[in-house]
């Protein structure tokens, strides 16, 4: 794999992440930025420079980038990734076309909105494994364009957690009972702690049984939202880093905390351990990344484009971004680990401009008259007054 490529998807989502608001929520860098490096590749400038910026991505590589990295996560054992692109049938396509836009993955829009809308939800489903059984998006009938990405991730842990009810009596969390998981096992060097510029940072590596592993990151309680989540996310990029499991267990006494939820303990067993215990988790979102189009380079080709258009490598039509959403969810539990993301975005063909007249605007908002009369004869069939409307809303 790239690591230029790996570095740009991390800094996307980190970015991403250090925007979403406090609650429950969950982000896919990874589904989006094979649609922003596309999109990058096609694109007019000024919307060129901005994808590529927001993506990392050289736009003259980035198709060819965005192909590859969906290619080496399809190939993990416990991945899957997949990426469409549907061309309405009566959009004319430019001569560059095949340079910028990977054939071997389109497929065709009929302009039967049921007919596209059904294909479009059984790819997402089909490359989900089911897990997420709808394309985010809208099928209208100005939909020219769609791309999309689709990922899911299934793994078992190495060593399963222990399940029960569990009430919380102190912190935020307090007065509540939850499905609490619980394991004990000898790999110490699973927890490290990193110093970030919000703090000290605990990183627990939960192993799955392939390759995928899943990681869990916990500040000070006056750590930030944003804060945590971009020091895991730089965290996982150097997973040798920080201040081993090991090293930690030589530190202090039982009962000292030595990092942001973690105490220095003590067991009967003859070998030294790590006994991790947190809450079972789901969590689905779905976000509209048209609402913070600046931050994913989105600004200029979500815009009129005038006559000539934001891509005219893919059409010679005007062409604009006109939806670009995301479903996820991540699910974690006693016995392993799952996760579903699609991404898609639809690009419109747009209309030339118009131009504009004057006119006159009546509007019969009080009692009024009114007659009938024969056209030729300009005989009167019936005239009356309307002195209040009589059909009820």
């Amino acid at each position: 794999m790239d690591t230029d490529v790996v570095r740009a998807v991390t800094t996307l989502t980190s970015r991403w992440a250090r925007t979403l608001p406090p609650g429950n929520s969950v982000v896919s860098g990874l589904g989006l930025w094979p649609l922003l490096a596309l999109l990058a590749s096609a694109a007019d400038e000024p919307g060129r420079a901005e994808l590529a910026e927001a993506a990392g991505v050289d736009p003259g590589t980035a198709a060819g980038q965005a192909v590859e990295l969906i290619r080496v996560v399809d190939g993990a054992s416990d991945l899957q990734a997949a990426l469409g692109i549907w061309l309405h049938q009566q959009l004319k396509l430019s001569e560059s076309f095949d340079s910028v836009i990977p054939v071997e993955v389109t497929g065709a829009l009929t302009g039967d909105l049921a007919a596209d809308k059904a294909k479009l939800d059984a790819w997402a489903a089909e490359h989900t494994d089911n897990l997420i059984r709808e394309m985010p998006i809208e099928v209208t009938p100005d939909l020219m364009v769609v791309l999309a990405s689709a990922l899911s991730l299934r793994t078992t842990w190495v060593q399963a957690f222990k399940e029960q009810i569990r009430r919380v009596y102190d912190g935020p969390w307090s007065g509540g009972a939850w499905h609490w998981l619980d394991r004990v096992d000898q790999d110490l060097d699973a927890v490290r702690v990193h110093e970030t510029p919000a703090g000290r940072l605990t990183v627990i590596t939960v192993r799955g049984d392939a390759d995928v592993d899943v990681l869990l990151g916990i500040g000070t309680p006056q750590a930030s939202q944003p804060d945590v989540l971009a020091g895991l996310l730089e965290a996982a990029l150097e997973p040798q880093s920080g201040q081993s499991g090991s090293a930690l267990l030589e530190l202090g006494q039982p009962g000292d905390e030595l990092a942001p939820a973690l105490r220095l303990g003590q067991t009967t067993s003859r070998h030294p351990e790590v006994k991790l215990s947190l809450p079972s988790f789901s969590v689905q979102a779905e976000h509209d990344l048209m609402a913070q189009r600046d931050l994913f380079g989105l600004t200029t080709v979500t815009t009129d484009p005038g006559p000539s258009g934001h891509f005219s490598a893919i059409s010679p039509d005007p062409l604009v971004v006109g939806q670009a959403k995301q479903t996820v969810l991540a699910r974690f539990f006693a016995t392993g680990f799952e996760a579903a993301a699609v991404t898609a975005m639809g690009m419109m063909r747009t209309s030339m401009p118009t131009t504009q007249s004057r006119r006159l605007e009546a509007t019969l908002d009080r009692p009024f008259a009114f007659t009938a009369v024969h056209r030729a004869t300009r005989l009167p069939v019936v005239t009356g007054w309307l002195s209040q409307p009589t059909e009820p809303e």
